[in-house]
């Protein structure tokens, strides 16, 4: 009977210690950093870490952080990443997007005991932002930085200040805090001082008619700052709304209209009815109206604040780089680089102004930029654009332009990139508040021209109760709510919507344009290797792994993947020549992996599509070309919207994968070596069609289509990493659900019209009371909210039903 062998799982984050097996106490871990972060804790007695969660941890494999942030001893960058300094204190806020647990929370609000010097650790874990108090006399950030990779949470630092724009963010979220607080402490009290006229209390007595008289004044001075501060948007949104249509004259009205009308209503009446009449009034019905309305208002925008949608190439950029000063190398800021600086990138950084080569061997990952898959070699003195990545050795460069002048920054400021995007309202929108606005005005003044013949006292109350009760609350509270809830079942699946107006308008898309690069395919990480040649044999194949095993190059990786299922042995020679090749011998035969020019391929054999030869001795064994790895469900996705929307695919790639995704996308549809102002160009053609269009895509080079669509869905491996600004971030691992979350956009959108239909029957009832004249305060304060909060609960409750049955949520 064979051995069943049991997979030794690492303690600290549960990877496979198959080729590193270190074991301390008893327990396994699969290298030296996973060692390393459990010795901390159990110095620091944190071993409680591991209870909370097995295998809390996030792996260390591979990562070398050494020299990676010298940088932060400079005093000037350190100084614009710092919140705060002083000479005891300073402050810094961090982004560590590898926070992912409770088990993460833990260790990290407890960091300042991992390491002296660090005063106080708090961590916002929507946010992933990380806020250290420490002493500079003690630590400095370069080594709190470098532990805080160390222990697996490596800080995303670039040229943007991305903690500046979240404090913008958060005090424009603070005004709606501070609406919502106003008025509901207004709402409350008005309610309070309304109970005499709810319970109809007896007021012949002299002591509690003067009470309920000053009640009545005082619910006057708690209505003002409700109408004039909590519902100031509304009314200014109102009146830019009909300012529109005087200018443009068209007939299309913002759903700001009978919001507006609606309030002023209630207040104009209540003024009416407390300071004319002296009796009861509908405060307390505007006050609570406008406290649901903000409600809606915040469940829209909190869903993910922590997101951000809008974002520049400052996110991509490092803050930093190594420039030549003499006979060393200094770090300077990136925005305070020079032409003729000569700077130097290490292996899988980014180049950040345009530059000629200068030393080493440049082996240039342009798929974010430009969209071409393939990496490309560059020769001395030949140009390098800003926004590549360097994939091998490290290389220097001189720089040929400033930052703010490179190739780069020159495509983001073009005017699709710099102008805020418009997402148009929905038809749904258009459509209900042109008619519902239309027609309550209409019933208003045929109910005021039929009191005026009839008993003309009754004109004015009953022409003001039709505009108070025909509130659109089944758009202005079911529709935040319902989508508010979308959103959040969205983002349980990874796919984050920017707001309410991104799921109506999913609805109404006709055309789909996809990106390839890192859309339909996975990014250059995820590559495969096809062999063309004849059939190697097994001593071939081992040598030849054996060979790539010894190299960190990116292809010899490849190579070394393609033959992992054969064993390794030890090379008499080896030798690796930069951006050229392998060298290694075996029993006396030389074998060779590299390009064409190092293994002098002759011409007449040489393969277009050809990334790296093999040779044993002086025979060609033949060349390995990449492939990209399409996504999981990209079939599946492709055959399911085919049936609904007309599909196109623009790549900045060279059209290799033509015959295969003919497959799937008419030919006429597939344009591929599409330069990123030529998408725009391609996304403005398809609009002349007034059909709305949706761009999913994933780099640099997307951005001007991403923008210039009615609908961008940016698709990321990280939805904390950059990403072009969007209207929407895709999780990649959730690319299979796509047609899922559109289906289920249309869904909800069904659900607010139902929503609509309840609500109309509700108002139908109360526009009768309205109409006869009979309307009171007490049953307007008991009748509108409770239609409003039965509509939202209904439309809450469908909407989770619908998400369960569409398996959106267990």
């Amino acid at each position: 009977m064979a051995e069943v062998l049991e997979e030794i799982k690492c303690h600290h984050c549960g990877e496979d210690c198959s080729s590193e097996d270190l074991i301390i106490d008893e327990l396994h871990f699969c290298c030296i950093g996973c060692k390393t972060v459990y010795e901390l804790l159990q110095e620091n007695d944190l071993c409680g870490y591991y209870d909370l969660e097995q295998h809390a941890g996030v792996s260390l494999k591979s990562k070398d952080h050494q020299g990676k942030f010298d940088y932060l001893k400079n005093p000037t960058i350190e100084d614009s990443i710092l919140d705060f300094k002083s000479e005891k204190l300073n402050k810094v806020t961090l982004f560590l997007p590898a926070v992912h647990c409770s088990s993460c929370v833990w260790l990290l609000e407890n960091f300042n005991k991992i390491r002296s010097g660090v005063l106080h650790s708090r961590l916002n874990f929507l946010k992933k932002e990380l806020s250290l108090t420490y002493d500079p006399r003690v630590v400095n950030m370069k080594v709190i930085v470098e532990l805080l990779a160390t222990l697996g949470y490596e800080p995303l630092i670039s040229l943007e200040n991305t903690v500046a724009n979240e404090n913008k963010k958060q005090k424009r979220s603070n005004r709606l805090l501070r609406q919502i607080a106003v008025v509901g402490f207004c709402t409350g009290n008005i309610m309070l001082l309304s109970f005499p006229e709810y319970f109809k209390l007896d007021l012949q007595n002299e002591v509690d008619a003067q009470y309920q008289k000053f009640f009545l004044y005082l619910n006057v001075l708690l209505a003002m700052p409700v109408y004039f501060y909590g519902a100031a948007d509304y009314l200014k949104g109102a009146w830019i709304s009909l300012k529109e249509v005087w200018k443009r004259n068209t007939t299309t009205l913002s759903v700001d209209i009978p919001i507006a009308l609606g309030v002023t209503a209630l207040f104009i009446r209540s003024l009416y009815e407390t300071l004319i009449n002296g009796g009861g009034a509908y405060w307390d019905s505007m006050a609570g109206l406008v406290f649901l309305l903000l409600l809606g208002k915040w469940v829209q925008k909190k869903t993910f604040d922590y997101l951000s949608f809008e974002r520049n190439y400052k996110s991509y950029f490092p803050l930093a780089v190594e420039v030549r000063n003499g006979d060393s190398f200094d770090y300077k800021n990136v925005d305070d680089l020079q032409k003729g600086d000569i700077i130097r990138i290490h292996n899988n950084e980014l180049i950040p102004a345009d530059s000629e080569l200068v030393s080493g061997q440049a082996f240039l990952d342009y798929s974010f930029v430009t969209g071409e898959s393939e990496p490309i070699s560059v020769r001395n003195d030949e140009v390098i654009y800003a926004g590549g990545r360097q994939k091998g050795q490290n290389i220097e460069l001189r720089v040929t332009k400033e930052v703010s002048k490179s190739y780069l920054t020159q495509l983001w400021n073009q005017t699709n990139f710099k102008e805020e995007k418009e997402v148009a309202t929905t038809k749904l929108a258009d459509n209900f508040s042109k008619y519902f606005t239309y027609i309550t005005l209409g019933i208003s003044f045929l109910t005021a021209i039929y009191w005026s013949i009839v008993n003309p006292e009754m004109a004015w109350p009953a022409f003001t109760a039709v505009l108070m009760v025909a509130c659109p609350c089944a758009l202005t509270l079911s529709m935040p709510f319902t989508m508010g809830t979308v959103m959040g079942i969205f983002g349980k699946n990874k796919f984050y919507v920017k707001n309410q107006d991104v799921i109506q308008k999913l609805t109404e898309v006709k055309h789909i344009v996809f990106d390839k690069t890192g859309t339909l395919t996975k990014n250059n990480d995820y590559r495969e290797l096809s062999f063309i040649g004849e059939a190697l044999d097994l001593q071939d194949q081992i040598i030849l792994k054996s060979l790539a095993g010894v190299s960190t190059h990116p292809v010899s990786k490849l190579v070394n993947v393609y033959f992992q299922n054969v064993d390794s042995v030890q090379l008499t020679h080896f030798e690796e020549v930069e951006g050229s090749g392998l060298i290694g011998t075996f029993n006396k035969i030389e074998y060779r992996i590299g390009n064409a020019d190092f293994l002098e391929i002759p011409d007449n054999i040489r393969a277009k599509d050809a990334r790296v030869y093999l040779k044993k001795g002086s025979a060609v064994l033949g060349y390995f070309k990449t492939k990209p790895v399409f996504r999981e469900g990209f079939e599946k996705v492709i055959h399911q919207l085919n049936s609904f929307f007309s599909l196109h695919l623009i790549s900045g790639d060279k059209s290799t994968d033509k015959d295969y995704l003919q497959n799937y996308l008419s030919e006429e549809n597939l344009h591929f070596e599409q330069k990123p102002e030529q998408k725009l160009a391609f996304i403005k053609d398809l609009q002349k069609t007034q059909e709305p269009v949706l761009m999913i895509g994933d780099g640099l080079n997307d951005a001007g289509a991403l923008r210039q669509s009615d609908l961008g869905i940016a698709l990321s491996e990280n939805t904390q990493a950059f990403t072009p600004a969007s209207d929407a971030i895709l999780d990649a691992s959730k690319f299979a659900d796509l047609s899922k979350f559109i289906a289920f956009s249309k869904k909800s959108v069904n659900i607010v019209k139902l929503s609509f239909m309840l609500s109309l029957v509700y108002n139908f009832i109360c526009i009768s009371w309205a109409v006869s004249g009979t309307l009171s305060p007490v049953v307007a304060a008991i009748f509108m909210p409770l239609s409003s909060i039965s509509v939202v609960l209904f439309a809450v409750i469908i909407t989770y039903f619908s998400a369960r049955k569409a398996k959106l949520i267990v």
